[in-house]
């Protein structure tokens, strides 16, 4: 799709932007890391996930939507064989997409092979807009595999991949700023989307708080499958964030890719 790439850089590089000076403005808790640090290695991750996603596509449809544009020239997948509504094919696809990324985030934390290369997301010590970027390569790369795969089992147009994948980098960001929204707010959005304090739930240090939230952008899955907690034990000012290691390891770049190879 034409300008595709520049409107989803121009769309994450403004929201990045936004959240960032929102937590200066309002922030939800105080940092236990210096940022400078912390920013270079999670801004870093995403410079390499980026190009090893790039990369993979020289062999593979791996990005998404590529492989829709192939799905609906072959005309595989379900979309492609129906002749429903644009806007019908577009809220379809998001909640298809947004489910299988729950579930994908709930199996990461489910199967230790997996959960190896997800802990360098739940390492971090902080919590703010760029822990949303702070993800190995190799578990960006098996993400972008699922996607393409789901795009030729149910066919959805390039356009419904564009907006699912916007809206997913979009409300990653949002759940996971330092942001105090207000409490009615809060509430009133967590209905729909995954707020950062419901999603703050799912870094804390317990095993039995961050096996829960694992929604990135809707709600209702957690909900419907009974994952839900609303606010840790400890409260959002007293709870500790990340895994074991409350150190100043997690936000070394070299550290972080080399987690999950550690025994």
């Amino acid at each position: 799709m034409e300008n595709e790439i520049f409107i989803r850089v121009a769309v994450f590089f403004c929201v990045l932007a936004a959240l960032a000076a929102l937590e200066r403005l309002a922030p939800r808790r105080a940092m236990v890391q210096p940022r400078a640090r912390r920013w270079f290695t999670n801004l870093a991750l995403v410079v390499i996930d980026t190009l090893t996603v790039r990369a993979l596509a020289f062999a593979l449809p791996i990005l998404a939507v590529a492989a829709a544009v192939d799905a609906g020239q072959l005309g595989l997948g379900l979309f492609n064989s129906l002749q429903w509504p644009l806007w019908l094919e577009l809220l379809l696809a998001v909640l298809i997409f947004d489910f299988a990324i729950w579930l994908q985030h709930l199996i990461t934390h489910k199967v230790p092979l997996f959960w190896r290369f997800h802990c360098v997301h739940h390492a971090d010590r902080d919590f703010d807009v760029t822990t949303a970027l702070r993800f190995h390569p190799v578990e960006i790369a098996a993400s972008a595999l699922l996607k393409v795969g789901l795009v030729y089992v149910i066919g959805p147009s390039a356009l419904a991949v564009i907006v699912f994948e916007i809206l997913l980098n979009a409300t990653a960001m949002f759940n996971h700023a330092n942001l105090r929204l207000p409490l009615g707010l809060d509430r009133v959005v967590r209905l729909v989307l995954v707020t950062p304090d419901m999603h703050r739930v799912h870094h804390s240090v317990h095993r039995h708080e961050h096996d829960s939230n694992y929604g990135f952008s809707l709600s209702v899955w957690d909900r419907i499958f009974r994952t839900y907690v609303p606010q840790p034990a400890a409260g959002h000012d007293d709870m500790t964030v990340g895994l074991e290691w409350q150190d100043d390891r997690p936000m070394k770049l070299g550290w972080a890719l080399w987690l999950p190879f550690r025994r």
